[in-house]
């Protein structure tokens, strides 16, 4: 499943056509370092909800290198391009003391056979912030998560594929009780038999993504209609050490 998300992440990507974001001239990509207003985000997409007020910080702690100046329209407009939003990451200003890193190049929560980046990732920034949140919401192939981590502590820690749950940490959260499972889409019937009973799978929608966020910290489809002030964040070069890794075979 893993590899499957990242190659439909590779594809959406390339069909893009995103009208935000940094132009090119003579070879290099040019990032407006103008401050401006917050942009929208979240359908389609990854990013992680920092409470912090440096982003420099939030950069350092999680190795993102290659940083260049960049408002939210050419950050956001980065991350959603073609060819630039699979191996870079864009860190927002700080909004309402929260910041945002944003990109599908950031590690999810890993299934079978694969390494599992996304939780030392968590782990790392939880040795530097009160709070880490993370989600992901990838309707293409039903793909959605969500995670938080407080005082250092795993606290949640939830994510469901086409195939099923990947990751299930930690107790339910009030807030997702609040959602209420009823309201989830049905998506399918596992191992029907005729008309006998059948095990049911449920998935979050999209907007049950961003509800979650909205009541944990923001709902980042909602950042132009709030009224926070102009600043300038960073786009930077996704880590390395980010990329999917296979689990390797002990003979």
């Amino acid at each position: 499943m893993y590899l499957a998300i990242a190659l439909l992440i590779a594809v959406t990507l390339a069909i893009a056509v995103f009208r935000l974001g940094p132009h090119m001239a003579q070879g290099r990509v040019i990032f407006d370092g103008t401050p401006d207003r917050p942009k929208p985000f979240g359908y389609g997409m990854a990013w992680l909800a920092v409470r912090a007020r440096d982003p420099k910080l939030v950069m350092d702690a999680l190795g993102i290198a290659a940083a260049a100046p960049a408002n939210w329209n050419s950050g956001i407009g980065t991350v959603y391009d073609g060819e630039l939003g699979e191996g870079h990451v864009f860190v927002s200003p700080a909004v309402n003391g929260w910041i945002f890193v944003v990109g599908l190049s950031l590690p999810y929560p890993a299934g079978g056979g694969f390494v599992d980046k996304f939780t030392p990732m968590m782990i790392d920034l939880g040795r530097c912030f009160a709070e880490v949140q993370y989600f992901f919401s990838y309707p293409l192939i039903d793909f959605f998560a969500w995670a938080r981590l407080i005082d250092g502590r795993l606290v949640r820690a939830f994510a469901v594929g086409d195939e099923g749950v990947v990751m299930n940490r930690g107790r339910t959260t009030q807030e997702e009780r609040g959602l209420g499972l009823k309201l989830f889409e049905l998506r399918g019937v596992r191992g029907r038999k005729g008309d006998a009973g059948a095990e049911l799978i449920l998935h979050p929608t999209e907007e049950h993504v961003m509800r979650l966020a909205q009541r944990w910290s923001i709902d980042p489809t909602q950042l132009d209609k709030m009224g926070f002030g102009a600043g300038l964040g960073f786009v930077g070069l996704a880590p390395a050490a980010w990329r999917a890794e296979r689990l390797r075979k002990v003979a």
